[in-house]
């Protein structure tokens, strides 16, 4: 039987509304970017009446009158989100309104720029930018920072992870440079701007100079130096005890053994009799180097380390050569975000790629660094500690600890900003250039960037005293894309 035209024309129908249906389970567009990776989720608090960011739904405007006059509507500005456990009602301090620049351009900046000179102020909107120099936390936040670190103390790492992390930290190393290679830290192009000496031995007639990197990783110090250097009798060693990132350094294609040499050599390890230079880098010797570079390194230490990494230290450098050194500073919130099972001890802890990390304060610093005599830190048993781990002997342990001068020393506060996805994050650094006492070197003693900073802008009454620069464009931090490594 044939169809009919009503047959034909239900068919049709039919056959159109199953040509327009769509499949609604699954969807090919890309999903938002989440506002926390899984892991950190658990960071959330709950101190805001939605812990959850929702996107607000546009309010359609009123109907007004033909004859009356549509007012303008003002933007309403999207609402922070906490920062990794940190809530979003945390305000930094800001500093009275002043403006000491053309007031037709409120970039707060100079030209050209100069980092640490971009302060917060009232009246400013702090994501306008993405990062804020010099910033002071309030006592709001010192006290949710305190809490943090109760929670970590009542569940640190166990002792038979703090062993394994402890007994080859090394181990952990090569596989963070086999799993990231180069791609995980940015080139460190902003040092030469916190330590000007790195451009004065660059320079086409410099002086003669020998610079040792301590902790190279992948060479995003070394190769930044070696490409703005144009002074031939600059010769740059970069060291690491992990033999990946040394293999990276070697396989650069900038790699020139005529100005640049990596090795593996662990700065912590006692010195070796059977060696031919007593256990010192490949190609140095004792009092053989004008500057040693140690960019977030010293951190990577556990404390019953520090001496004999002072000592090695000590040994390789002129008498008058410089320690150019910059690492993590207590209340970072790559420390106050640590959860459970990270704490190894105070202030120091393991990262959840095994890789260890520590927070220093000024006076710590200082104490290790300057004060003769044996190290004394927090542990009362790190002495036998140390014996134990076999990172030092008897004899190092009971002589003199050498003594260098702070040529400078400062703490460096910064409020990063991610403006996308609204959440502020307040990092702190310490900077320092330590000098062997003597004259030996013809490397003039660095000077920081904030000194000669101050010194263009005295009687302006700006500066406070404390240093500029991590990582903004360059400087965001050691870490991910919001300047964390945790």
């Amino acid at each position: 039987m044939e169809p009919t035209n009503m047959d034909s024309t239900i068919n049709g129908a039919e056959t159109s509304e199953t040509r327009f249906q769509t499949d609604n389970s699954m969807s090919r567009k890309p999903q938002p970017k989440q506002q926390l990776s899984k892991a950190m989720e658990h960071m959330r608090f709950a101190v805001t009446v939605d812990p959850i960011p929702h996107t607000s739904t546009p309010t359609p405007p009123p109907e007004t009158s033909s004859s009356l006059p549509l007012q303008p509507v003002e933007p309403v500005e999207p609402p922070e989100n906490d920062a990794y456990g940190v809530p979003a009602s945390f305000a930094p301090v800001r500093a009275p309104p002043s403006r000491s620049h053309d007031a037709s351009n409120n970039q707060k900046r100079s030209d050209p720029f100069a980092f640490g000179s971009r302060y917060l102020e009232e009246g400013d909107n702090i994501f306008e930018f993405n990062a804020w120099d010099h910033v002071t936390v309030d006592s709001t936040y010192l006290a949710f920072s305190e809490e943090q670190y109760s929670r970590q103390r009542q569940e640190p790492v166990s002792d038979f992870d703090r062993q394994r992390y402890n007994a080859q930290p090394e181990k952990w190393w090569n596989q963070f440079y086999k799993n990231n290679k180069t791609n995980f830290f940015k080139n460190r192009k902003w040092l030469a701007q916190e330590f000007p000496i790195l451009d004065h031995v660059g320079r086409e007639h410099g002086p003669p100079a020998t610079l040792l990197e301590v902790g190279a990783g992948a060479g995003n110090t070394a190769f930044p130096i070696l490409q703005a250097s144009r002074n031939k009798r600059l010769k740059i060693h970069a060291c690491d005890f992990s033999k990946k990132a040394v293999e990276l350094i070697r396989s650069h294609e900038l790699y020139d053994p005529q100005f640049i040499q990596a090795d593996v050599w662990d700065v912590s390890a006692s010195p070796d009799p059977s060696s031919p230079n007593g256990g010192l880098p490949p190609g140095l010797e004792e009092g053989t180097v004008d500057v040693v570079l140690m960019i977030f390194i010293f951190s990577a230490l556990s404390p019953t380390q520090w001496d004999q990494a002072v000592r090695n230290v000590w040994r390789v450098l002129k008498p008058g050569g410089q320690v150019l050194f910059r690492d993590y500073g207590r209340g970072d919130l790559a420390q106050v975000r640590f959860k459970k099972g990270r704490y190894m001890q105070e202030n120091f802890y393991v990262r959840g790629d095994g890789t260890r990390v520590y927070f220093f304060e000024q006076a710590e610093l200082e104490r290790i660094w300057a004060a003769g005599g044996h190290l004394n830190n927090n542990n009362n048993d790190d002495d036998a500690e140390v014996l134990q781990s076999g990172v030092a002997d008897v004899e190092s342990v009971q002589t003199e600890k050498p003594a260098f001068e702070v040529a400078h020393i400062g703490v460096d506060r910064r409020l990063l900003v991610n403006r996308q996805r609204r959440l502020k994050m307040y990092r702190c650094w310490l900077q320092a250039v330590f000098r062997k006492p003597g004259q030996g070197s013809e490397v003039p003693t660095s000077t920081l960037r904030q000194e000669s900073e101050e010194q263009g802008r005295d009687g302006d009454g700006d500066g406070d005293g404390e240093l500029g620069q991590e990582e903004r464009a360059g400087p965001a931090a050691e870490g991910d894309g919001d300047g964390v490594k945790v």
